[in-house]
């Protein structure tokens, strides 16, 4: 089986949408709970290979991607680059191609076929490059091929296994198949054998369970598996941690405060994690307008920061970023930089994070040569700033129709090097300049971000496909729409209804159905390619 003609894979579906990440933290690709000292368990981590420069990655995925073609198969060319994939090339060529999943999927079939012995191991047989491979097709819901995938790991004894079930647990749940998920948890006892007669492994698989649907806004199912299990496995600090923020969550202030009140009668001494997430659950959720909302929301959390003080716990770093954040929110830039003021003078060092909260905040008030000379203190003070920083920066830009000033700042982040641009930096400037109509400035960022790590995603495509829309450019619209599902990405319904109400009003007809034809035989390569996947539990 040659490189192409395995890329002649499966399509995929629908892709999750991108979800705010706040206590369970996701670091590119490393999950991990917040730790503490007086946890008794270990916390669970998933530790997936992390981008890393490597020219021949960047080679074979553009080898890669620039030879697929969803309906001609055709020989391919890496042989004649002398390349050798070894499982660390294996890992960053899938690590370049995790926004085209069928793409990536393909690749990784064609590994598995290449011959293995003792000098040269077949380089898909590690867990890394399966759970990067399982990790990709789950965002894009392909769980019917993450499920055979598991299953093969396990027949060719290729462990841990556990963190692939993690993986495929989690996204489930963001894909809001809660009970499946759950089955899921259920089924990893068959495949994981704990070997601690103490099962804490099980209750770190219990805890990031509870989190994770608490995490997604399914606070209700959480308590209802932990009640069901609460007489099995002995409820500690992650656990009731994990429910109080799903109540936060879903602006459930009083089972928050009950759940609480129930920890500690219970023996479970809360921390300072514990009293953090109570305290954002009652402030990010809160209305801040009038005057009269803000102050009693600040009121509110003095009263969390009072019962910290009396059960002698102090407030950290991130105890202070929630209280400023409320600052922001509010438009409060003195008072922001006030309380920034106050806790360098408690020794506390800000973080990224509460930098950036001030930033935002001087930026939406239009004091931006203020937020200018708080990013080069957060340089000077060897706090380095992040994308998230920067974008605070091109938001403001957008609001003022400024093109120019958010393409020095762009010019100048790219110079600096301290951080580079996310996928959410590059959509604030496609969208502003598509607004604006800077189409050269439009095309100088796109291909950027296909020459960046990241590779445009479903927001960037379908922020593109809808602009040139907007601007009756019908044919640049179609070339991307048929891009983005050649590498895998199912355009959402709007895109399909705008695309095609634009071609059929401006008498495009044949246009459409030139395009509708390539669906179509897309579709029947999916359906044919799929068929070599029997095992299929869960029913759409």
């Amino acid at each position: 089986m040659t490189l192409l003609r395995s890329l002649l894979s499966v399509q995929t579906r629908t892709p999750t949408s991108t979800i705010t990440r706040r206590f369970l933290r996701l670091n590119h690709n490393h999950y991990h709970f917040y730790s503490t000292k007086s946890d008794a368990v270990l916390p669970v981590t998933i530790d997936l290979p992390k981008l890393e420069p490597s020219n021949d990655a960047d080679l074979l995925s553009q080898i890669v991607l620039a030879h697929h073609n969803p309906f001609h198969a055709m020989e391919s060319s890496l042989q004649l680059h002398g390349i050798t994939l070894s499982p660390h090339l294996l890992n960053q060529t899938l690590l370049r191609l995790q926004h085209s999943s069928k793409v990536a999927l393909a690749f990784f079939h064609y590994s598995q076929s290449l011959p293995s012995n003792s000098n040269n191991p077949r380089p898909s047989t590690s867990a890394s490059s399966y759970n990067l491979i399982i990790d990709i097709l789950s965002k894009v819901r392909q769980f019917d091929v993450v499920w055979q995938l598991i299953v093969q790991m396990d027949q060719n004894n290729i462990t841990p296994i556990s963190s692939a079930f993690l993986i495929l647990i989690r996204r489930l749940i963001a894909a809001g198949l809660t009970r499946q998920a759950i089955r899921a948890f259920d089924d990893m006892k068959c495949f994981v054998q704990t070997e601690n007669q103490n099962n804490n492994i099980d209750v770190n698989f219990f805890c990031f369970l509870l989190d994770t649907l608490c995490k997604y806004g399914y606070v209700k199912v959480a308590v209802e598996v932990f009640n069901r299990n609460k007489h099995e496995i002995m409820p500690n600090v992650k656990m009731y941690t994990s429910l109080i923020y799903g109540w936060c969550k879903i602006n459930r202030i009083d089972m928050a405060e009950r759940f609480l009140g129930e920890m500690i009668e219970r023996g479970v001494e809360p921390n300072v994690v514990t009293y953090n997430v109570l305290l954002n659950g009652v402030c990010r959720r809160a209305s801040l307008h009038p005057n009269e909302r803000f102050e009693k929301t600040i009121r509110n959390a003095e009263k969390v920061f009072d019962e910290m003080r009396v059960r002698g716990i102090e407030p950290d770093v991130t105890s202070f970023s929630i209280v400023l954040h409320v600052y922001s929110r509010a438009h409060k830039p003195q008072l922001s930089l006030d309380k920034l003021n106050f806790m360098k003078e408690k020794g506390i060092c800000p973080t990224v994070a509460v930098y950036t909260s001030v930033v935002k905040c001087l930026c939406s008030c239009g004091r931006i040569e203020d937020a200018e000379e708080l990013l080069g203190e957060m340089v000077r003070n060897g706090v380095s700033p992040s994308a998230e920083t920067y974008n605070c920066f091109f938001k403001e830009y957008r609001g003022r129709k400024d093109a120019n000033g958010a393409m020095k700042l762009y010019r100048q982040m790219k110079e600096d090097d301290l951080c580079v641009p996310n996928m959410h930096t590059y959509n604030i400037l496609i969208g502003m300049f598509m607004a604006l109509n800077r189409m050269d400035m439009v095309r100088k960022i796109w291909n950027d971000v296909k020459g960046s790590e990241l590779g445009p995603d479903l927001d960037s495509y379908t922020m593109l496909i809808h602009g040139l829309c907007e601007k009756q450019k019908w044919k640049e619209a179609c070339q991307y729409f048929v891009e983005m599902i050649e590498k895998g990405l199912l355009p959402q319904k709007v895109t399909f209804e705008t695309l095609y109400r634009g071609l059929i009003q401006s008498d495009m007809l044949r246009t459409w159905r030139r395009l509708k034809k390539k669906l179509d035989e897309e579709s029947i390569t999916f359906g044919s390619e799929f068929q070599n996947y029997h095992f299929k539990p869960y029913r759409r």
